[in-house]
């Protein structure tokens, strides 16, 4: 089964660069170094899955030439990941259909609280049209014919989702990840996992600690995503990286 992962965002809640700061890398004019937030989109069997709709969809969506999307898989509910939801009133219009959310209960309960004009019982024209699921760590469920299996990943002491379709996995926002999760996901072709700078933090693992991990996995290739400026210039941290782990860009297109 080919899969195609595409890079929309891959930088943190602030993106690159941040507003106002003279760093280096907020300074480059390398376009790797430019980082809108962390989403991705998922192409299998004629499926569009978009993970999460942070403040950057409608760019993201526009930059990709994305006209069809069958599914929004949420991770969590921090405003870098779901704000944009608005935007899903483009295919709501473009395909005459409500767009399927699917996400833990507590991410769905917070999607509704904070768009409650979406899902009030009599909405005014032109508002989004959703449909919600509740999805569960290790439950897999199916999309159009495509099984989509959630996966537990502990951003901090916060349970968040990541997904695993075919033997893609893609987990943002990592802390920590338990046996269970790790027994999951341990040698697929494609891991997409998060490393937000080199410095301890208490939600997000470092670089080393995300590299730690990647040793445990064992996937044939990793990608690193949702990097803070402090992370360093792309092209100097990729030059000390091991061969089968590379720092995402916006706009990367990977396929197995």
């Amino acid at each position: 089964m080919s899969i195609q992962v595409e890079i929309l965002g891959s930088g943190t809640s602030q993106g690159i660069p941040v507003i106002g700061c003279k760093c280096v890398v907020c300074l480059s004019d390398n376009s790797y170094d430019k980082r809108l937030r962390t989403s991705a989109l998922i192409r299998v069997k004629g499926v569009n899955f978009v993970i999460d709709t942070g403040p950057d969809f409608r760019q993201q969506m526009l930059r990709h030439h994305v006209d069809k999307v069958d599914a929004v898989l949420y991770t969590h509910e921090h405003n870098d990941h779901i704000i944009g939801l608005d935007e899903v009133r483009s295919y709501n219009f473009l395909h005459k259909m409500d767009m399927p959310l699917y996400g833990l209960p507590r991410v769905i309960d917070e999607v509704k609280r904070r768009f409650s004009y979406i899902f009030a019982p009599s909405s005014y024209p032109g508002v989004p049209k959703c449909v919600t699921y509740h999805c569960y760590p290790q439950t897999p469920f199916e999309i159009n014919g495509v099984v989509v299996e959630p996966i537990e990943v502990m951003h901090g002491s916060l349970p968040i989702l990541g997904y695993k379709i075919g033997n893609v996995a893609y987990l943002t926002d990592v802390k920590s990840l338990s046996e269970q999760t790790i027994t999951t996901i341990e040698g697929v072709d494609l891991l997409i996992i998060s490393a937000l700078h080199h410095e301890e933090h208490h939600s997000h693992s470092t670089l080393k600690q995300t590299l730690g991990l990647i040793d445990i996995i064992k996937p044939k290739r990793a990608y690193l995503i949702h990097m803070s400026h402090y992370m360093g210039l792309h092209n100097t941290i990729q030059a000390t990286l091991p061969s089968n782990v590379f720092l995402a860009y916006d706009g990367l297109k990977i396929t197995t």
